[in-house]
């Protein structure tokens, strides 16, 4: 790509003093410099405002699976809002783009995950699906089944809901709905093991499911929770046989199992939806968001089994859940346009080799003395730096080793995400294979910079 456009930043930092940017220390973000300027974007690179050119390797943010600068979905985004630009899906309105994106989804979508409620965010999406579960046992005369289970290291979103459905340490100093949900054991065998075999701690965490139901009363849960890789919670992959054996206990005790495939969906593992593919499990709602456009349009959606829709669709009620721009013309069309190209263009399926070997050039970082333990999965890997190998002592987080070591890889051409002491790899599903060889070529590099300084 050239960058033959006008990349001057001095108005934009101007007006950046009026911009509160999410999840960010505001306070560093006051001095000079402190930010870093993306101008343009092409494929698998971004552009700053100095016109250096960066690999993706956060993908925008988990989300930029296509790529960058895909005409397929900017035409057909263009294309849309010169033909309808907006009209809401309330009340007995509907439009094509919406009802042909509900439709390719629910063709997609594992068994009978058939019917889709658009929102825009992932945070959207995961509230929706707690409150349609509740409204879903109102109907049946249930209504105390109102609990809800999680786990510690989740991120399911920033509301209010999503954020107390999220890790606990991610609302520290902020308020969140309060009583409604229980959090379980980490699934982290690496830090959470104790010594136990791998086998011994997934029949650990099944025994903590299963203590949480007694305590609590399966009479008073209404769902489980969970990513089936965890993503901001620092990429964390469970024991083998972990989710199947949690849906299983989750059916026997009528507790409804969300899967959070906000991160996972749309080819990060290599498939259209993990759960079932990868995971051997059918969830009673998926939700979705990030992916399902490439990020070129806000758009999330909870898919329903049919068995709830039903419920929540019989005679006697209305469902007063959606907001204004749920299924949003535009972001249907991206939505359409980028699930099209993935087909057309293998990109699932090529993933299932171009990610197999992104995630052997990262762990094969595994031999650097400050790193603890690389994990995750193809295109959805974290890397967990340690101050001693053997017993796996943490830097202190005044030590801001994940930031440091970003810092050194983003001077060398590739953006990283860090996180306390890890750091988080996500990046565009459209790497070649020299550009995926130069990222672990630049976190090596990165990685001895820093450890040679603390």
């Amino acid at each position: 790509m050239s960058l033959d456009l006008d990349v001057s930043t001095d108005g934009v930092l101007t007006a950046d003093t009026h911009l509160v940017q999410s999840w960010a220390n505001l306070h560093a973000l006051k001095q000079d410099g402190a930010r870093t300027v993306i101008v343009a974007a092409d494929g698998a690179f971004v552009f700053d405002s100095e016109g250096n050119r960066l690999i993706d390797g956060i993908g925008g943010l988990w989300c930029v699976n296509a790529g960058h600068r895909r005409r397929e979905i900017i035409d057909a985004i263009t294309t849309q809002l010169e033909t309808l630009d907006f009209y809401s899906t309330f009340y007995n309105f509907t439009h094509p783009p919406a009802a042909a994106l509900a439709a390719k989804l629910a063709e997609l979508a594992p068994g009978p995950l058939n019917k889709v409620h658009f929102s825009s965010s992932g945070s959207d999406a995961n509230d929706g699906a707690v409150r349609i579960l509740h409204h879903y046992f109102n109907r049946l005369g249930r209504p105390a089944k109102k609990k809800v289970l999680s786990r510690h290291g989740a991120y399911h979103g920033s509301t209010h809901l999503a954020i107390a459905m999220t890790t606990p340490g991610y609302s520290e100093g902020w308020d969140r709905a309060e009583g409604l949900v229980h959090h379980l054991r980490c699934p982290h065998y690496w830090r959470e093991g104790d010594g136990m075999s791998e086998a011994e701690f997934l029949d650990a965490l099944l025994d903590d499911l299963r203590d949480t139901i007694e305590r609590i009363g399966a009479e008073n849960i209404a769902c489980y929770i969970a990513e089936p890789i965890m993503g901001a919670g620092g990429v964390i992959v469970p024991p083998e046989g972990y989710h199947r054996a949690m849906a299983a206990i989750c059916r026997d005790n009528e507790i409804k199992y969300i899967a959070d495939e906000v991160v996972t969906a749309f080819g990060r593992l290599g498939h259209f939806f993990a759960s079932e593919a990868v995971f051997g499990v059918q969830p009673d709602i998926i939700t979705v968001a990030k992916g399902v456009t490439s990020g070129y349009q806000p758009l999330a959606a909870t898919i329903l089994s049919d068995e709830i829709h039903e419920v929540v669709s019989s005679p006697g009620g209305m469902f007063f859940h959606g907001m204004t721009y749920s299924g949003h013309p535009a972001g249907a069309a991206a939505g359409l346009a980028n699930i099209g190209l993935m087909e057309s263009e293998r990109i699932p399926e090529r993933v299932r080799t171009s990610g197999r070997r992104f995630e052997a050039g990262l762990r094969a970082l595994g031999d650097l003395d400050m790193v603890g333990e690389v994990r995750g999965s193809h295109f959805m890997m974290g890397i967990e730096f340690v101050r001693d190998k053997a017993d796996k002592t943490p830097f202190a987080p005044e030590e801001l080793v994940g930031l440091k070591v970003a810092q050194a890889a983003q001077k060398r051409g590739l953006v990283a995400r860090p996180l306390g002491n890890i750091l988080i790899l996500s990046p565009t599903l459209v790497m070649d294979d020299a550009t995926i060889d130069r990222c672990a070529g630049i976190l090596r590099e990165s990685i001895a910079e820093v450890a040679a300084h603390v």
